[in-house]
């Protein structure tokens, strides 16, 4: 079953099209990934799909509900965790969950005990009293996507969730996707440019280019369709992607990228 249809769904910015007729489907359950160079149309297709920014024509359906006609309710079923940095580093981490309990308006007689269970399982119980920071990258991003779990969507964003971060806390986010999926059946979006990370959590992926999908489906089908003996998922991304994991983006994307890893580093 489709908890998320997206219809020709186009965004353009005056002559430039940043996405151009996106037809996908994700199944529940799934962990889906966006693939694509910078300035290849992923955030924009985040953006529209979390309603922070209005399509130019078509449509999209996330659990049911019209990202244009129901945003309200879109926003209810979805947690979103975008490449900036989120968390408030004047406050603590057990504060920063509390904050969004009230935003999500819990009810007042659960928000202590949700946001003690979104700490442990994360494995941030320990460092709840802590300025946030004080945290480093890794456990940052953690504090983030517990922030985005706190009301238990069924669908989760996550744009770049291991920018900036070392080896070992790239896999340590790793698994937390990893048990979201099988605790919750949290249905994920993410995108990556870290072609390791798409092959380990995700089911299929769709690879952008200059606002198209060129390609859809599991890392082992794009693998085969390269014909090609020992074909990697990074191959896959240069024969679709336009010859390089380095294309595409301009002065800003790259500034951007540059600040958050900073922020997280």
């Amino acid at each position: 079953m489709s908890i998320l249809e997206t219809h020709s769904l186009t965004r353009r910015f005056g002559s430039m099209t940043a996405v151009q007729e996106m037809n996908i489907s994700i199944e529940t359950g799934e962990v889906f990934g966006l693939l694509g160079p910078n300035g290849a149309g992923k955030t924009t297709a985040i953006k529209m799909l979390t309603t922070l920014l209005p399509p130019s024509s078509g449509d999209a359906l996330v659990a049911g509900y019209d990202i244009v006609r129901q945003p309200a309710q879109v926003r209810r079923v979805i947690g979103y965790v975008p490449q900036m940095l989120s968390a408030d580093g004047t406050l603590t981490g057990y504060e920063n969950l509390m904050v969004f309990a009230k935003l999500y308006d819990l009810p007042r007689s659960e928000r202590d005990k949700r946001v003690r269970d979104s700490l442990a399982f994360i494995g941030l119980t320990e460092s709840a009293n802590k300025m946030v920071k004080e945290y480093s990258g890794g456990m940052i991003r953690r504090l983030e996507i517990a922030q985005s779990m706190l009301h238990r969507p069924p669908m989760l964003f996550l744009d770049e969730p291991t920018v900036g971060l070392d080896p070992l806390a790239r896999r340590t986010v790793w698994e937390h996707i990893q048990q979201l999926r099988s605790q919750y059946d949290t249905t994920i979006l993410l995108t990556t440019h870290a072609m390791e990370e798409a092959d380990l959590l995700c089911s299929r992926v769709a690879i952008m280019h200059l606002g198209v999908v060129a390609a859809l489906g599991t890392p082992a089908e794009l693998k085969a369709e390269l014909g090609t003996p020992g074909a990697t998922l990074d191959d896959v991304f240069t024969h679709f992607a336009g010859g390089s994991l380095e294309s595409g983006g301009g002065y800003r994307e790259t500034a951007r990228t540059r600040r958050t890893a900073q922020r997280l580093g």
